[in-house]
């Protein structure tokens, strides 16, 4: 039984190895899957998380293709917003302690993500009006004495970039010093030390909440968002920073602990631990960890001996099942908190951050080949 075994799964890697990709394929893949969703979906919509992930994809397809049409998209979604991501415009009003869409809650992380792109926009076409909010909402937050605002894993996506961001923007080292403030409060309420993986939030803390079967319940997307966030850190924080190595530290062990958990057909399930707690194909999760596990790799944080194999896979679930004939990236978990018991995704579901998430594995599928 043991060889057999050992032969299937030969057998299953070479399979998986057996299509060498071409940089020139992985760009028309890019260009096939964003052409489908922005001719599909209106740019003008509101600034909230789930559109701001898409938008956080859609930049790195600029910075790789060059493709104004591309790149306009994001700007009009922008100049929809006004440049803003909540728009209370009383700092006494700002709310950020749990969950809300109002325009009161400018300090929730859900509203913050969208600066990531207002800002790589500036950079492209300096214009004040652009990052008049980010400066005011950012530098509010790093100079608030508050570091409780990241009480989600998904917060660390849709924070700590802008932070960096807004370093490298500014120049000013006091987003550097909250971005640590602020995730070590993360850490204290939500990282599991043992595995160096994260909880989504303080309610999903083993041995308090446990799976159907008993186990620790990790969500594949909660995660996928910390690791992707902590290579969009990595890659705008200077080596110097006396913090730098911390977030090495965090990111290689979050990466360690996902490669363990990857399923044979190179997907994560949704509670990745348990794979019976809601079991299937989920791509949200598994491309922001293709990404992030991708960008590792290419900046030389971890290895390509010890993570291609995991990337490949990844990268064969993605392109072979999740992409469809049509251009749309299917087997999206929708818009939750936790692996759901019973919850039903196939081929048709999408979702505005899948999306985003599938075009940035696929620019950091380039950037691999092209090494």
């Amino acid at each position: 039984m043991r060889k057999l075994l050992l032969l299937a799964c030969l057998l299953s890697i070479t399979a998986i190895h057996a299509r060498h990709w071409t940089a020139n394929e992985v760009k028309d893949v890019i260009r096939q899957v964003n052409t489908y969703w922005q001719t599909n979906n209106p740019a003008e919509v509101r600034s909230f998380w789930d559109n701001a992930a898409y938008h956080t994809g859609n930049m790195e397809v600029y910075k790789l293709l060059k493709d104004q049409q591309m790149l306009d998209y994001s700007i009009r979604w922008a100049e929809h917003n006004q440049w803003k991501g909540a728009t209370e415009p009383n700092p006494a009003n700002w709310k950020y302690k749990n969950y809300g869409e109002g325009q009161d809650y400018v300090l929730f992380g859900d509203w913050q993500i969208c600066f990531q792109t207002y800002i790589d926009l500036y950079n492209l076409a300096p214009d004040e009006k652009k990052v008049a909010r980010a400066k005011e909402v950012m530098g509010y937050e790093a100079n608030s004495k508050a570091n409780d605002y990241w009480w989600w894993a998904d917060a660390l996506y849709m924070v700590m970039p802008a932070l960096t961001k807004m370093y490298k923007l500014t120049g000013d080292t006091k987003y550097l010093r909250k971005l640590y403030d602020n995730i070590c409060y993360s850490d204290s309420i939500m990282l599991d030390k043992e595995t160096g993986i994260y909880f989504r939030d303080g309610r999903y803390v083993y041995p308090k909440h446990k799976t159907e079967a008993g186990k620790k319940d990790f969500w594949a997307r909660g995660d996928g968002w910390v690791l992707a966030g902590l290579a969009k850190v990595l890659q705008d924080m200077p080596e110097s920073y006396v913090r730098q190595p911390f977030f090495v530290e965090k990111y290689v062990n979050l990466a360690r602990g996902v490669k363990r958990l990857q399923q044979p057909e190179g997907y994560w399930t949704r509670s990745m631990m348990d794979p019976q707690q809601a079991p299937g194909y989920e791509t949200s999760g598994t491309a922001f960890f293709c990404y992030g596990l991708l960008w590792g790799v290419n900046h030389g944080y971890l290895s390509k001996k010890e993570f291609g194999a995991t990337i490949e896979k990844a990268w064969n679930y993605l392109t072979t099942i999740a992409l469809q004939r049509d251009g749309k990236v299917g087997y999206v978990q929708p818009i939750g908190d936790r692996a759901i018991p019973g919850q039903v995704i196939n081929a048709n579901s999408q979702a505005n951050f899948g999306v985003g998430a599938f075009l940035l594995a696929a620019c950091e599928y380039v950037r691999y080949i092209e090494r």
